[in-house]
């Protein structure tokens, strides 16, 4: 079957801004998610602010996983190299398997747009209970950069050779067999 014979599966998106002193009103990084996610034909599934504590990231995230209304969590900010940014070991708190290839393509996409400063982001990627979770960095650039070239696509169900979407159903398959 072609891509272009394969229909659009919307899934459901959950967006984390991780920030000491952002509220929605000045979320600029989330709300260039919450843009995409709708223009790509998403449904934006929630929204939340939290403060870069790690263990309310980590709260947040798992419960998100566990909700079936919830197919993908996309965090943005606390990924830097900081005392206060927490939001990568939240989410490895969190992962079941992680998606190391994750965040080398963001970093060979951040390359491309600001060489060797790409080397500050860890961005991150993993599946915790059937549900995707990524973690990307606060800027608005970056958050516009994941989405562009590397998020569109893995979860539209016609991207080619394959995609995020297709092995959704399969994630929690060890689940059950019990």
């Amino acid at each position: 079957m072609s891509s272009t014979e394969r229909g659009f599966i919307p899934v459901r998106i959950a967006v984390l801004t991780v920030s000491d002193s952002r509220s929605m009103a000045d979320d600029r990084s989330g709300q260039v998610l919450v843009d995409r996610i709708a223009l790509a034909g998403h449904e934006l599934a929630d929204r939340k602010i939290l403060r870069d504590e790690r263990v309310g990231i980590a709260a947040q995230l798992r419960m998100w996983s566990e909700d079936p209304g919830v197919d993908v969590v996309i965090s943005t900010g606390g990924t830097g190299l900081t005392g206060r940014d927490v939001t990568v070991e939240a989410h490895r708190d969190v992962y079941e398997k992680e998606i190391e290839a994750f965040g080398t393509v963001f970093a060979i996409v951040s390359m491309k747009k600001i060489g060797t400063s790409a080397v500050q982001s860890r961005a991150t990627g993993g599946v915790a209970n059937g549900t995707y979770l990524f973690a990307l960095p606060g800027s608005p650039g970056a958050c516009k950069d994941a989405w562009d070239e590397i998020l569109v696509n893995q979860l539209d169900y016609r991207h080619m050779p394959c995609n995020f979407v297709e092995i959704l159903p399969r994630l929690a398959e060890n689940r059950r067999r019990k």
